[in-house]
This record gives structure tokens, C-alpha cells and sequence, in this order.
């Protein structure tokens, strides 16, 4: 891919594909609807975390009818770039798409799941990952550009 083009098809992925990479990949649906191939895997298979579900429905995005998926799941690897949220998924990534032209970015981000403290506490923290994915979705996809496209 040429430096600064905009990716066809992205691939966001993390550990159990329950939490950032399900939230990334609502947020680049949303802001990028027909224009890029989207999907998310983990490592592992998790399950639908009720807690990203929430900050989601806060912005308008609805990830409820995600099912979790992994690597295996995906029936190809014909992405143009694959963002890996965690470090397990990243080595993934690496491994699976040695034989591929495909860009594989690591994006380190904090699993908001592991956040102690009261609800609030915890809801902050999977505001500051979705807001922060959001950040660098849009910088790195070109959010701007495809306003005036």
C-alpha cells in the first residue's frame, strides 16, 4: 500500500476480540460507512463485553450483534492493513501474514477490562480507549480527507 493512501479493508485485532478491537471496528464503520472493508479478531473467542457495549450506545454506535471471532475465523487474510491492538495479537499477525503484502501496525492500547474501582471508574476507562481509538482511527485512515471526498 502507498504510503498515505487510505486503506480498502482493515483488520483490527486483540486478545479475545470482546473489547478494543470490536470497538475499533464499530468506530471505522461509522466513520468510514462503504468506503473500508472492516472486521476484528482476537486470539481467543471472548465474549460481547457489556461495558464496551455501553460506551459505544453513547456515541451512537451499536456493537450488541458483534460475535467475537478469531484469526481462524476469518476465511482470508486479504487485508490491506491489520491493527493490532495487543501484543499477543500482534505476534499473531505477524505469523499469519509473513506470506502477505499487508501492512501490520501495533497500536498499543490498555484492556479497559482489567480496570478496578466503581462503576464509573471503570466506565472511564472504556470511554478513554474508545475515545482514543477514535483519534488515531481517524489520523491514520484519513477521517478529514474523506469529509471532503
Amino acid at each position: 500500500m502507498e504510503a498515505g493512501a487510505r486503506p480498502g479493508a482493515v483488520l483490527f485485532a486483540c486478545s479475545l476480540n470482546s473489547v478494543r478491537s470490536p470497538m475499533a471496528a464499530g468506530i471505522a464503520r461509522s466513520l468510514f460507512p462503504g468506503k473500508i472493508y472492516v472486521r476484528s479478531a482476537g486470539v481467543r473467542r471472548g465474549s460481547v463485553d457489556p461495558f464496551a457495549v455501553k460506551v459505544m450506545e453513547e456515541v451512537g454506535i451499536d456493537i450488541r450483534q458483534h460475535r467475537p471471532h478469531t484469526f481462524e475465523d476469518l476465511e482470508d487474510m486479504n487485508f490491506d492493513l491489520v491493527v493490532t491492538l495487543a501484543p499477543e495479537a500482534h505476534h499473531r499477525a505477524l505469523e499469519l501474514t509473513r506470506y502477505y503484502a499487508v501492512d501490520v501496525e501495533y497500536w498499543p492500547t490498555a484492556d479497559p477490562s482489567a480496570t478496578a474501582g466503581s462503576r464509573e471508574q471503570i466506565l472511564a476507562a472504556y470511554r478513554g480507549v474508545r475515545d482514543n481509538l477514535t483519534r488515531r482511527i481517524k489520523e491514520r485512515l484519513g477521517w478529514e480527507a474523506a469529509q471532503t471526498t
